[in-house]
């Protein structure tokens, strides 16, 4: 079904003019209990101890650059054992995090629902500010660590909780569907919230003919394709996704036609036409490891295709390159920091928090 309406700040006369983006920002605290620096030289005892990790990853970290990366690595799979701590890190984050030293990976979907299992009293998240906020709103009695504050996301800055309140007195009664990439102060203003894994499931386990679903325009033109709902979208979109063009992959195909091309639906309908498979970073990787093709495009963050190759070296990667410049923000530098001096800790004003927090729980406890 076509997207019944989209609609942004533009078209809002009466939007009031300079909300936060969010209302919960990653700030320093006072420093905890500091730890002493671990040596970051490349010893003999440092290369032992890495080489089963070097292992996963050398496919696609050359081995001239590992000595540089290796000690950090060691020094911080160190101090999370002494603080008690949990790394989690998204699909897109470096190998050297996702594959060395995170203790639990996957996507937005993925890290929320293990961010509820999580017993470690302190969080690192290696994602965005709004995974960060997501790890918090659940669990609220925890500390979360984002190793800096500055890692946002277009489409959660492109929508505040004061644009919701407008839809929703333009559009009364009709629900409202958040992507997960929003911040608290958003996700307080909706009815549940959604990743790209189960956006159709959630639209339409809301049993209503018309939602309103934001804030990423082409996720929400793709909700539309794969459900009878009529969808009111937000003009949103991913600065990373949006910039694939269906022609440059038409070129691929062109130059090789047994290639296969995977994308992510945060792209736009052009790329997703040429695609051979849509679908979420998770599906994305389980597509890879079950078919196994001989030459693969993926159509999302660049990070993502060399951790898929350390996993499958097999698969060669044409690699249409777009990188998200947020989540490279998150280095093994500052990871390493954060454990240190507990800098910079997530938090959210309460009463917000419970609001927001319900929103991504029902996501949570929807049935598959």
């Amino acid at each position: 079904m076509p997207i019944a309406g989209i609609y942004g700040p533009d078209d809002f006369a009466n939007r009031p003019q300079g909300q936060p983006v969010t209302s919960a920002r990653a700030a320093p605290v006072p420093a905890g209990p500091k730890l002493p620096m671990p040596s970051l030289e490349w010893i003999p005892a440092v290369e032992r101890a890495t080489a089963p990790l070097y292992d996963r990853v050398k496919h696609v970290i050359p081995p001239i650059e590992w000595p540089l990366m290796a000690p950090t690595i060691h020094a911080i799979n160190q101090l999370k054992r002494a603080r008690g701590a949990v790394i989690l890190a998204h699909n897109y984050q470096a190998p050297e995090i996702f594959h060395c030293v995170a203790d639990i990976g996957g996507d937005s979907l993925q890290l929320a629902v293990e961010a509820t299992k999580v017993k470690a009293d302190i969080i690192v998240q290696c994602g965005v500010h709004f995974m960060a906020e997501t790890s918090k709103l659940l669990n609220l009695d925890k500390t979360v660590l984002i190793p800096d504050s500055r890692a946002g996301c277009s489409l959660a800055a492109s929508i505040t909780g004061a644009d919701v309140r407008l839809l929703r007195e333009k559009f009364p009664g009709v629900p409202v569907v958040a992507y997960v990439n929003t911040s608290a102060e958003v996700k307080a203003e909706v009815d549940i919230c959604c990743t790209s894994s189960n956006a159709v499931q959630v639209v339409e386990s809301l049993n209503v003919p018309t939602v309103i679903f934001l804030p990423d325009r082409y996720l929400a033109t793709y909700v539309a394709s794969k459900t009878d709902v009529k969808i009111i979208a937000w003009k949103g979109a991913c600065e990373v996704h949006e910039r694939f063009k269906g022609e440059e992959l038409r070129a691929y195909r062109e130059a090789d036609p047994s290639v296969q091309i995977i994308a992510h639906p945060e792209c736009p309908p052009d790329v997703l036409a040429e695609a051979d498979f849509t679908g979420s970073t998770a599906h994305m990787i389980n597509w890879v490891r079950a078919e196994r093709p001989r030459r693969l495009v993926m159509i999302t963050e660049c990070s993502m295709a060399d951790n898929v190759r350390a996993e499958l070296p097999d698969v060669e990667m044409l690699r249409p390159c777009n990188l998200c410049p947020h989540m490279k923000r998150i280095t093994l530098a500052n990871i390493l920091e954060s454990l240190l001096t507990l800098r910079e800790e997530v938090t959210i004003d309460l009463a917000l928090a419970e609001r927001a927090r319900r929103s991504v729980e029902r996501m949570i406890n929807l049935k598959n």
